[in-house]
């Protein structure tokens, strides 16, 4: 016992130096949180430039424990994708993806390609492309939720065809990810196509216990107890997880699915208890990936980054507005429903994580940190405007 002791004792510098830094991080965090909540946009780029701040190259650079922060960084996205899946029911998803499959094609084919063409043009290696593809295509489920919630846009006409497309994009997700897991450990196509074949299976089977046995499987982790939930569903995430990252299906989407398999009130009760975990372990995720990029590779990239938004943005523009029209959205209700789908966020820094961590390409970090620090701002900000702007002009119209 006294030797363990001793050896925490020579280490105890060390060790208060970490968690100084850390502290003073995530109080840094607070009050971006703080300001962006005052400037009534996501807090997510916010984080990114914390991470620019802090890491090498940066303004005041903190010698982290890299391994603490990325376990960390790991966790949150997992809980971030679980508190997703929370969002839906079994029958919602099975819905949504039926009514949202054309939507989510046209959403597919106008927002894939701008990055996949972008990478090949670049030079780039034809799998760093296939990942700047998937960053340009897929929006940010969280912050277009808070940014629809804020403005008090729920219940509104255009609202399901966002979400129909939503889901579409996260269950994309469920075959992208593994594909690109496989595909970044080098095995080959035979590989990549089983990996996706396990994950569609696995989401095939979360869906019937969903649909079948939701309120059995919530049965399971209930208890009057807020602490005994909070411990099952917690381990349950990480376990499965855990699972699904061995089989090389992407711990991400595991979690996503045992999110989509809890029914109500248990649902409910969850996400209470979970949120303010995910919210602290996401906020280390984009803190995390910022600390990665070097401020000094954001110049060159920037011209590259606001293109691709601009066309990027207006492809989300084009895909909501045909989306919402073809549900009988009336003109404003259409325009509402693109500018929602602009903001870029966590799934796209999920995707540029996989890319910055195999090295695939150098520029891919910087590129990506960009292209998503732009549209998280730009995006709310337009969806805020569109409808005060198009009423005024209406207005002088008449």
């Amino acid at each position: 016992m006294s030797g363990i002791f001793l050896v925490y004792n020579g280490g105890v510098n060390d060790i208060s130096l970490v968690f100084i830094e850390l502290g003073i991080a995530i109080i840094g965090l607070a009050i971006l949180t703080r300001l962006a909540s005052r400037l009534g946009f996501s807090a997510i780029p916010l984080y990114l430039l914390a991470g620019l701040a802090f890491g090498n190259g940066g303004i005041l650079p903190l010698q982290f424990s890299e391994e603490f922060v990325h376990i960390g960084a790991e966790i949150g996205v997992i809980l971030l994708l679980f508190m997703l899946g929370l969002e839906y029911t079994g029958e919602e998803l099975v819905a949504n993806l039926k009514t949202g499959f054309p939507a989510g094609i046209i959403d597919f084919v106008f927002n894939f390609p701008p990055g996949l063409i972008a990478g090949l043009l670049l030079g780039w290696p034809p799998l760093a492309a296939f990942l700047l593809g998937g960053i340009t295509y897929i929006s940010s489920s969280g912050v277009i939720a808070k940014i629809l919630a804020e403005l008090g846009r729920l219940n509104n006409q255009e609202t399901p065809t966002i979400i129909s497309i939503l889901v579409f994009e996260d269950f994309a997700m469920a075959v992208y990810l593994p594909l690109v897991a496989v595909l970044l450990i080098g095995q080959g196509i035979s590989q990549a196509l089983i990996s996706v074949l396990i994950a569609l299976i696995a989401v095939g089977i979360v869906l019937f216990i969903a649909v079948r046995y939701g309120k059995k499987f919530s049965s399971f982790i209930a208890h009057q107890a807020d602490e005994v939930i909070l411990l099952t569903t917690f381990g349950l995430i990480l376990l499965i997880a855990g699972l699904a990252q061995r089989l090389q299906v992407s711990a991400a989407i595991g979690a996503f699915l045992i999110g989509i398999a809890l029914s109500e009130p248990i649902a409910e009760r969850t996400h209470n208890l979970l949120a303010p975990l995910r919210d602290l372990f996401a906020a280390i995720f984009f803190l995390f990936f910022g600390l990665q990029i070097d401020p000094a590779s954001l110049p060159p990239v920037l011209l590259l980054a606001v293109l691709l938004g601009v066309i990027t943005a207006l492809m989300k523009i084009l895909t909501g507005w045909w989306a919402a029209r073809r549900a009988k959205a009336n003109p404003l209700e259409a325009m509402r429903a693109g500018m929602a789908l602009i903001a870029r966020g966590e799934f796209s820094i999920v995707i540029a994580g996989l890319g910055v961590s195999a090295g695939l390409e150098p520029q891919l970090g910087a590129l990506s940190a960009a292209y998503v620090l732009l549209l998280a701002i730009i995006g709310p900000i337009l969806t805020r405007l569109i409808e005060p702007l198009m009423l005024g002009r209406a207005k002088e119209q008449t």
